[in-house]
């Protein structure tokens, strides 16, 4: 492939096996609960709390493997690292479709933790900032972030299609022994798009500067290279805050059906209209970041996330307030999304070496995604605690507390980077 395919061809053949890869690993553990959230409990006979819980242990496992998987992928080549981890995901999609108890559940979200995160994350934030070179982070993580928007997307589609396709009748009238097996073929056939893409990922997904951007091995000194950079540690908070927004965008479907009164199906669909705005705003702020400052368009999308997470807090967005409605979710999307586009974009201009991405990105992580551990729990609590609306006015207020502290963070981190 190298010697007949322009160097343009393949830096964009690179660039959307990234893109794919980058959202198919976490379809399994994350995208199918965002979208299909109603479906997936009743399916799988669980509660909020329980498949929060079962999320959490995916955040613990993590926790370790981004520290040990930065490093890695240091070292060796993002397309193997993240071949392996692709096929390993795709395996537990086998286990989930057999429907365990939720003792086997966390179990599952255990392993999707270290297979998802050991091998891959890192990896693939290391390649992101290796394409964009040294003039567009900003476009690099913007296309990447919104790329797998489109790819989560388009998988949510895919499964409102199997649905409907193969439901004998509304989804909420069929028993629940029709329910698992409409919702398997879901997850069958994500796990062999998935496997699909490992494939892909390991043949194609070649770069020339491969070997430029390995280290022969990592030393204790190089991880205090990357500690000694102020803006590891505020990123950390910025990463945190950020992405506790990101891991409630699983709210908005719910909270289309039970207080919007959204049926199943439409609750779905706003899960997947959400993903679709997803690609449109990490492209538009990655391409408007390159061309000023990109942590100045970060610490907009946490003003955005902050009015947008009040207006739900507060209680203006009630049943018969679909305006409103709207308009919250735009302004909370459109900042979560935003942000999550950008702060890996912050390293070039953060002084972070390159050869040191891995291993910066591992320490980052390890403080920066700690709401995998605490967030989904803590929303499933307070929803099943306080039924209705309320109990989503203090997920929104959550929201709202962690993005304030996101932009304080970023306000820092603007100022520091100037100078």
């Amino acid at each position: 492939m190298s010697t007949t395919l322009s160097p343009g061809i393949k830096r964009s053949v690179y660039l959307l096996l990234l893109i794919l890869a980058g959202e198919a690993v976490f379809i399994l553990p994350f995208v199918l609960i965002r979208v299909f959230g109603k479906t997936f409990l009743d399916a799988f006979e669980i509660t909020n709390f329980q498949i929060g819980t079962a999320q959490s242990i995916y955040g613990i496992v993590a926790f370790g493997a981004y520290v040990f998987g930065g490093p890695l992928a240091d070292k060796y080549p993002a397309r193997k690292l993240m071949a392996v981890s692709l096929w390993a995901t795709a395996a537990g999609g086998l286990y989930m479709a057999s429907y365990p108890s939720i003792i086997g559940l966390k179990i599952l979200f255990g392993y999707w933790g270290f297979t998802t995160i050991f091998l891959f994350w890192a990896a693939m934030i290391k390649a992101t900032r290796v394409w964009g070179g040294n003039q567009s982070q900003g476009r690099a993580f913007g296309i990447l972030d919104g790329g797998r928007g489109l790819v989560g997307a388009l998988f949510a589609s895919m499964g409102i299609w199997i649905l409907a396709a193969f439901s004998s009748a509304d989804i909420t009238e069929i028993s629940p022994a029709e329910r698992q097996e409409v919702f398997s073929y879901v997850i069958y056939t994500t796990t062999v798009i998935v496997s699909v893409i490992g494939v892909l990922v390991w043949f194609f997904m070649k770069s020339d500067t491969e070997g430029e951007t390995t280290l022969s091995k990592i030393s204790w000194q190089d991880i205090w290279t990357v500690l000694k950079i102020p803006a590891v540690w505020l990123l950390m908070i910025i990463i945190l805050s950020a992405y506790v927004g990101y891991k409630l965008t699983d709210v908005f479907s719910r909270y289309a059906r039970d207080v919007m009164a959204f049926n199943e199906v439409e609750a779905a669909k706003t899960g997947a209209t959400l993903l679709y705005l997803r690609p449109i705003t990490g492209l538009l702020f990655g391409f408007l970041a390159d061309r000023s400052h990109v942590t100045g368009w970060l610490t907009i999308s946490f003003v955005l996330s902050v009015i947008g997470a009040a207006l739900f807090g507060f209680g203006f967005i009630e049943a018969d307030a679909t305006y409103f409605f709207v308009m919250g979710v735009l302004l909370c999307a459109t900042g979560i999304y935003g942000a999550r586009a950008l702060y890996f974009a912050t390293l070039k201009e953060s002084k972070v070496p390159v050869l040191l991405t891995g291993t910066a990105v591992g320490l980052i992580s390890l403080i920066g995604y700690t709401p995998d551990i605490f967030t989904s729990p803590a929303m499933g609590y307070l929803i099943d605690t306080w039924p209705g609306a309320q109990g989503y006015r203090y997920v929104f207020l959550m929201l709202g507390g962690f993005a304030l502290v996101g932009l304080l963070a970023s306000l820092v981190l603007l100022r520091i980077n100037r100078k």
